[in-house]
């Protein structure tokens, strides 16, 4: 292939203090600074103050990937600790109230917060963002029209924010419930070409509506910072492997359709209103459901969607090396996303007799051990 497909994760992580389970509203500056030397600047802060977010160098393999999540999730950990406070992976948080949270000091977050306003102080949400590189940037824009599709697929995969404000919300990712309030949201725009992206771009810079092509937040987008197709529909994986299974899917989802195109075949581009209906389904009950199979014009259940995936990217899974990585979807769906083992963990606390604020705590104290549990499931 011309294309290389190197591949680089992003996950956004809330600060819980230990003991109470709630989050952090003003973690200590020493706690960031000493991530971000750790790291090499691979640890940032975002939006809100109980946020941290980590990312990947460039890697080659799934393997070296993994390595990079758990290193960063480790340095992560154990400087919160010295200040009685650990990470979770997951894209809600049980019991935390909006309004008591605070935004980081910084231009960029400050010009955030006065631009969405009342929108932007409900941010407690955080995301797995996947970037898969393509160097050739019209490709970028083709392969990113054809794999929206699959975004309802991959979503459900990676369900991680079942509660929120205390509440069982019903949904298995309320976190999209809450950043489609935002402006720029969905499912992106069908472009032709990198060209015509460009000039979308300039039209909203040149009205004064956007500084760049950041403020796109599309569930799939080209990276304004990268020559990369970047994923950003999923939540936050609780689990590392099952985030590393969603970002090997992804990857090798976009080189069989770069397989396909070579061979003069395409994915059909369906109307984005069908695809809405699969990514509200997937929303909604996460692996649990059932997904419009449009070919076929019905509902058909998510396990009979996945194996017809993985058998479209055995392929890619094979040339890259990571048929282990791809195949532990299947596990995901045996075992359960973040979403259902938190609403578990949840029930069966409450059917042990404890009230709902401790069964809640429940929940954080299980969030706190599997976001930095890194042994890799035998399913």
């Amino acid at each position: 292939m011309a294309e290389d497909f190197t591949i680089g994760i992003e996950e956004e992580h809330l600060l819980v203090e230990r003991d109470s389970g709630m989050l952090a509203v003003e973690p200590p500056a020493a706690l960031l600074e000493e991530c971000e030397t750790l790291a090499g600047g691979q640890i940032n802060p975002e939006f809100l103050k109980c946020q941290i977010e980590i990312a990947t160098k460039v890697c080659r393999d799934m393997s070296e990937a993994r390595g990079e999540l758990v290193r960063l999730r480790s340095a992560i950990a154990d400087v919160a600790a010295k200040h009685d406070l650990a990470p979770i992976a997951a894209s809600t948080h049980p019991f935390a109230k909006w309004s008591e949270q605070k935004h980081t000091d910084r231009e960029r977050y400050d010009r955030l917060a006065k631009d969405l306003a009342g929108v932007a102080r409900r941010l407690i949400i955080c995301g797995l963002h996947v970037h898969v590189g393509i160097e050739d940037e019209d490709l970028r824009i083709d392969l990113m029209n054809q794999v929206s599709y699959f975004l309802p697929h991959l979503l459900a995969l990676s369900t991680s924010s079942p509660f929120w404000q205390g509440e069982e919300s019903g949904l298995h990712s309320y976190r999209l419930s809450v950043f489609d309030s935002l402006p720029r949201t969905g499912l992106p725009e069908r472009l032709e070409t990198w060209g015509e992206y460009q000039r979308l771009v300039n039209r909203l810079v040149q009205a004064g509506l956007i500084e760049d092509a950041t403020k796109l937040w599309w569930d799939i987008r080209p990276s304004a910072r990268y020559p990369t197709l970047e994923l950003r529909i999923t939540d936050v994986c609780t689990r590392v492997d099952d985030g590393i299974s969603v970002a090997a899917l992804y990857r090798c989802l976009l080189a069989a359709l770069l397989r396909l195109k070579q061979k003069n075949q395409r994915w059909r581009i369906y109307a984005n209103t069908l695809i809405d209906e699969n990514r509200w389904l997937a929303q909604r009950y996460g692996v649990e459901g059932r997904l419009v199979d449009f070919g076929k014009g019905q509902a058909v259940p998510y396990g009979a969607l996945l194996e017809e995936l993985l058998e479209l990217v055995h392929e890619e899974a094979v040339q890259f090396g990571c048929l282990a990585e791809v195949g532990r979807a299947r596990g995901i769906l045996a075992r359960g996303t973040s979403a259902q083992r938190q609403l578990h963990v949840y029930r069966q606390a409450l059917h042990a007799g404890m009230d709902k604020a401790a069964a809640l705590k429940a929940v954080v104290d299980w969030l706190i051990a599997e976001t930095v549990n890194f042994h890799i499931p035998q399913d």
